[in-house]
């Protein structure tokens, strides 16, 4: 990656972290309108473009806006990572005490700042957007209607627009996140599994102005792979094997009642003839249900092996 120039001196408030992928057209509008907001406000900020890979003038254009104003970053990518990269290498350059993520595209309007930070001051620690009125197609608006509700429903964490890319978090928060592949979607369920305050507030919608959307029907087989993930992460990360001991009975118990079964019809009829296929799935069921256990077991193991380590790094500190 290649950074413009070093950052600047002065320590600011805001920072504001923008992943971008060809939206040439789209960051100048949005870079004014930022600095418009935060005079207003009277707040010193930082705007950092990570540049994730784009193939068009993108990074010349943030090059020129660093040239008129040094409170501009640039960063860039050798190619595309995707955002969860994008906004890793973000977090890590960041410098302020309050941190926003918008999208380039200029769907996320700047005017709603005010409102964010008025929600941080209650208390919360990331407050994350609703765009509750969209300006998208049906088919990009339905799948994440009906996948958010999803996701409220397994992980309990009430918002309901995890896909807004529009938020604004204390430093602490973006200093302990772990994100990768497509699980910037779940910050704020991996922020609350950690122990965070979440807010969210009404944010006005744009329509895109230039380019073309990012999204595919594609992402949403990754989405679904990844909330397994977080589900995972979230509930049983500590506990692996009750996840998959409870997956290994899931298995194991209608295969054992079925190995009764058969052997109740070998004893009382002398023979089994027509039920070798039902022996062979009560066998399968079991083996299943076992290897589950197994893995669940291992887990437990690595897992004990690591918090010892962790608490043994503790004490070194502490002595």
């Amino acid at each position: 990656m290649v950074i413009s120039k070093p950052l600047q001196k002065t320590i600011p408030y805001l920072s504001f972290i923008i992943p971008v992928k060809d939206e040439e057209k789209s960051i100048e509008q949005l870079s004014q309108e930022i600095v418009k907001e935060c005079n207003n406000l009277e707040k010193t900020y930082e705007i950092i473009f990570v540049d994730d890979g784009s193939v068009d003038r993108t990074f010349e254009v943030i090059k020129d806006l660093h040239k008129k104003n040094n409170n501009i970053k640039a960063i860039r990518h050798r190619r595309n990572f995707g955002k969860s990269a994008a906004l890793s290498t973000g977090f890590a350059r960041a410098n302020g005490e309050i941190v926003f993520t918008l999208d380039g595209d200029l769907q996320d309007n700047p005017i709603e700042i005010p409102k964010f930070l008025k929600k941080l001051d209650q208390g919360y620690d990331l407050v994350s957007g609703w765009k509750k009125k969209r300006y998208d197609s049906t088919f990009i608006t339905l799948p994440s209607i009906i996948g958010n509700l999803l996701i409220r429903k397994l992980t309990g964490v009430k918002i309901h627009d995890l896909n807004c890319g529009f938020k604004a978090y204390r430093k602490e928060v973006t200093k302990n996140l772990n994100i990768y592949g497509e699980l910037y979607r779940f910050i704020p369920i991996l922020a609350n599994q950690k122990g965070y305050k979440i807010g969210e507030i009404e944010v006005k919608h744009s329509p895109r102005h230039f380019g073309k959307s990012k999204y595919s029907w594609f992402k949403i087989i990754k989405v679904f792979l990844d909330l397994i993930t977080i589900l995972f992460l979230t509930g049983h990360a500590t506990h692996p094997g009750h996840f998959f001991g409870t997956l290994g009975l899931f298995f194991f118990t209608p295969g054992l009642l079925i190995g009764f079964y058969i052997t109740y019809l070998r004893i009382t009829t002398g023979g089994i003839t027509y039920h070798y296929p039902l022996l062979f799935l009560g066998v399968l069921l079991m083996v299943i249900g076992v290897q589950f256990v197994s893995i669940g077991l291992l887990a437990e193991m690595i897992t004990s092996s690591t918090k010892k380590q962790y608490s043994d790094n503790i004490l070194s500190k502490l002595l």
